[in-house]
């Protein structure tokens, strides 16, 4: 049967060697627009929640990065002070899940 609701079996191709994955393709369009900083940096606001959970995301009003710098505004003085005490252990956690080392430092705002 040949129909739009039955189409044709294609069989599988094989890649030519000089083809490229969509991955490959993408990081090498980052880096000659050079806009993979900016990438990366939308990374951890994407992310927030995945990365800190739940309960922090809530209470999270701002979150962004700009020159290796996470800028946070958090509506919860107790959190606020909790994270600021575990400042290291939160910019560890965001690397690591970024697979780079993308913060260095954390500004409360």
């Amino acid at each position: 049967m040949d129909s739009p609701f039955y189409p044709k079996r294609i069989k599988p191709s094989t890649r030519k060697e000089s083809s490229h994955s969509l991955k490959e393709v993408i990081e090498s369009m980052l880096k000659v627009y050079k806009i993979q900083g900016k990438y990366e940096e939308t990374f951890v606001s994407a992310h927030w929640e995945e990365i800190m959970g739940k309960p922090i995301a809530a209470r999270t009003q701002k979150v962004y990065v700009h020159q290796q710098k996470l800028f946070l505004q958090i509506n919860s003085a107790p959190l606020k002070k909790e994270l600021m005490m575990a400042k290291q252990k939160m910019i560890d956690l965001i690397n690591k899940h970024a697979k780079s080392e993308l913060i260095k430092d954390v500004v409360f705002l």
